[in-house]
């Protein structure tokens, strides 16, 4: 009788190289998967809405999205009634950049400076709550009064838009800097502006550059609601111009424009927020998937 030996299957080992193309590949199929999906709501979305324009609900009130690209086309192809919609695009641009810039560096500065100093924070605590709570359209109102229909009273509710929702962040930012930190440098002799440069402001600087984000979509907000109160162009302008010509294909036109202008810019704060924050450790797709 003869006896058949087996053997053992022989372990197979994965290489470093192997495992790195294997997580490459399921975050490629991952996010091939979440873009297919984006589209198909996308699709589905449009295609209802078209529908409904088509069979079920009023186009003259609701459009449809088809009467939509044809505005679209016509506003990039021969222009709109008051200029080439870049220029109105670059109208409502440029009062948003200035705004924002303008008041993300203001917010910063009083944000770290009242959140270093408890005494001061006390004393502007009520005022600043105050002023937080003005209504903007209120202002936007008020600044066209002031300055005029001009870039000033545009860039004035910008400004107080962006302020605020960077002022608090800052704020928070550099009261949650660890205090064994500041206190080390001091025994070494670090002088206040050295701890605010190499200590606070580094801290601080994620909860400045995340409350970036929210604030250039104010100061979009705060350039379209200052042209719809009173403007010789700009998207909100033509937003106005649409409504008051019950021009519904018009209005949805320009949120879109506005909205791609948005997303444009979220895209370039975020290049840049991932270049100023190499230094932080990066969180794994599948832990900000367990995370939610």
């Amino acid at each position: 009788m003869s006896l058949e030996t087996q053997t053992a299957p022989t372990p197979v080992f994965e290489t470093e190289q192997d495992i790195l193309s294997r997580a490459k590949r399921s975050a490629g199929r991952h996010k091939r998967n979440v873009w297919l999906l984006r589209l198909a709501i996308l699709v589905a979305w449009l295609g209802l809405w078209e529908l409904a324009g088509r069979f079920w609900i009023d186009p003259f009130f609701y459009s449809m999205p088809s009467k939509i690209w044809e505005r679209l086309v016509e506003w990039f192809s021969t222009g709109t009634d008051f200029g080439t919609i870049w220029y109105q695009i670059l109208v409502t641009v440029e009062e948003a950049v200035i705004g924002f810039v303008l008041g993300a560096v203001a917010g910063v500065i009083c944000g770290v400076i009242l959140g270093r100093s408890a005494y001061l924070a006390e004393v502007l605590a009520p005022f600043i709550k105050a002023a937080n709570a003005m209504p903007r359209i209120v202002l936007a109102a008020l600044f066209v009064i002031w300055f005029g229909l001009g870039l000033s009273s545009k860039v004035a509710t910008v400004f107080v838009l962006v302020f605020f929702a960077v002022f608090f962040n800052a704020f928070t930012g550099a009261r949650e800097v660890d205090r064994n930190l500041i206190d080390n440098a001091r025994i070494l002799g670090a002088t206040r502006w050295q701890v605010l440069q190499s200590i606070v402001l580094p801290s601080a600087t994620s909860w400045i550059l995340s409350s970036l984000h929210v604030a250039f979509g104010f100061a979009l907000i705060g350039a379209v609601v200052g042209e719809y109160t009173g403007a010789k162009a700009g998207m909100g302008f033509l937003i106005a111009n649409a409504q008051g010509t019950f021009d519904t294909a018009g209005v949805y036109a320009g949120m879109l424009v506005i909205m791609i202008v948005a997303l444009f810019a979220e895209w370039l704060i975020g290049s840049a927020e991932r270049k100023l924050l190499r230094w932080r450790p990066q969180m794994s797709a599948d832990d900000g998937r367990r995370d939610i």
